[in-house]
């Protein structure tokens, strides 16, 4: 039984997005906001994810534990995540707890921000800096989006700094929820076996009353640039590099033909990468991603090696991105039989449908059935990424290497 796509707006701007489907054993639902480390200044940066943070900490109604009781009463696998441009807060959860559970999500939208939950969690996000800060491919991978982005906010941080996040106050973060928690900011969407009259009835119900406000986010394209850095660390065993060059954004159609390509250049498994540099033994791990952004994007390739091979490895990567159209109607057949088996398994179940629904509309403000995504895949051609690389040529890449002191 095909899910049917619902769609409602309350009176203060909250979207409502829903994909009922009885034939399903359990359902998802979850909140999106359309904010996260692009929309926050220098002295603020980490507040996001922070503050993400501190919405399991706590309501007017409802204390730190009684949210992990309820959570775990209801048998909720419940969690939250932060990006550079979005915080989602998601659950998936039997049919018969579902309501219970979108009241309880509903509730912990509107924070208390206690004072104390606020100071104890702010050491929690300290320590959650340092330990990211000892892994090698997260310390190259911000501190490379951080220098070629610039001035643009695409390349802010998630976590922010020690210094930051430490500067961060009580009420700074409650400036910040109230200036982008706005319900038009926010897409509220559940899929799977869910009443989606009860859904819109109770999501009135409970975030009808909820303040609205504007909320911008300026959308400028990043034109790239070219250059290359050299970070060192100690007590690394192996080298790292990422090389990166402009991209498809979010919005843009050649994102389909660039994702097979990244699939054909770096995929894991049977790639040009793979077979030029892992399975060769130069590398221990190689791979391309298109990574689409809201309004811009940038396409990348990162190698790992030991020390005295990096050099090698860079070289054959880059010979490999120098002719990204040497690849044949075999390879780009197995490229879109690899993107449809994870978007169809992805979306078998309510929890990966939830993400894809929600994103899609936080970027497109579009819902596109399972059904068709696969068809726009397959119709991917050779042309079609010809066209993609006359826009974006992947040409001028900046290089980010992070090597043992």
């Amino acid at each position: 039984m095909a899910a049917d796509f619902r769609k409602d707006t309350l009176a203060n701007g909250l979207t409502i997005l829903g994909e009922p489907n009885s034939a399903n054993a359990s359902a998802a639902l979850g909140f999106f906001v359309r904010t996260g480390a692009r929309d926050e200044t220098a002295a603020e940066a980490g507040v996001s994810h922070f503050l993400e943070h501190m919405l399991f900490k706590g309501t007017p109604t409802r204390s730190a534990i009684d949210i992990n009781l309820q959570l775990g009463n209801l048998g909720a696998q419940a969690n939250a995540f932060t990006s550079e441009e979005n915080t989602v807060y998601y659950s998936a959860i039997i049919p018969e707890n579902f309501s219970a559970m979108q009241e309880l999500l509903s509730d912990m939208m509107r924070p208390l921000l206690d004072p104390q939950e606020f100071d104890m969690e702010k050491k929690v996000i300290l320590e959650e800096i340092a330990l990211y800060q000892d892994r090698p491919h997260f310390y190259l991978f911000e501190n490379a989006f951080k220098d070629f982005f610039g001035a643009h906010p695409a390349g802010n941080s998630v976590l922010g700094t020690h210094d930051s996040v430490s500067g961060i106050s009580r009420d700074a973060m409650k400036s910040y929820f109230d200036r982008r928690y706005s319900p038009s900011n926010i897409v509220l969407a559940a899929t799977g076996n869910f009443s989606w009259e009860r859904f819109l009835k109770d999501a009135e119900r409970l975030c009808g009353q909820w303040e609205s406000f504007p909320v911008e986010r300026p959308l400028v394209r990043f034109g790239g640039k070219h250059g290359a850095k050299t970070f060192r660390r100690k007590n690394l065993s192996h080298a790292h590099a990422v090389l990166v060059t402009t991209g498809a954004s979010a919005q843009d159609e050649e994102r389909y033909a660039l994702s097979l390509l990244a699939a054909m250049l770096g995929d894991s498994t049977g790639s040009r990468m793979y077979w030029d540099l892992v399975d060769k033994g130069i590398a221990d791990s190689a791979s391309v991603d298109s990574d689409e952004r809201d309004g811009t994007g940038c396409f990348s390739a990162y190698v790992s090696a030991s020390p005295d091979r990096l050099e090698q490895a860079i070289s054959i990567a880059r010979d490999v991105l120098s002719t990204p159209l040497q690849f044949s109607d075999a390879d780009l057949e197995r490229a879109k039989s690899k993107i449809a088996a994870r978007i169809v398994l992805d979306g078998e179940l309510p929890m990966g449908r939830l993400m894809s629904l929600g994103m899609e509309w936080t970027y497109r403000n579009t819902s596109t059935p399972l059904a068709q995504v696969l068809a726009k895949v397959q119709r991917v051609s050779r042309r079609d990424i010809e066209s993609a690389l006359e826009r974006f040529p992947l040409t001028d890449w900046s290089e980010y290497r992070l090597l043992p002191e």
